[in-house]
């Protein structure tokens, strides 16, 4: 769903062009660590912290990461990456 006016995306998109790196990054740092924050306010305290590995990135990166890669992640087990 888009709602947003091709002008206010132009102003938008104006507007990051204006931002220097630097500030780009402290933007997405801090959506970051909001969107972990509310991921981690949505899990029972009760889970080990493996079981709760794997519930923070399956609700931060659902359908973003193969099934695999969330098992690996909740094990702590390293993911060869794709890039040699």
């Amino acid at each position: 769903m888009n709602d947003t006016t091709r002008e206010m995306e132009r102003v938008i998109t104006e507007r990051y062009r204006l931002l220097t790196s630097d500030e780009r990054m402290r933007i997405a740092s801090s959506m970051f660590d909001t969107a972990r924050a509310i991921v981690e306010s949505s899990l029972p305290s009760n889970r080990t912290r493996r079981d709760r590995r794997l519930a923070f990135a399956r609700g931060l990166y659902a359908g973003e990461m193969p099934g695999a890669a969330l098992l690996a992640l909740r094990s702590g087990v390293r993911v060869p990456s794709s890039k040699s």
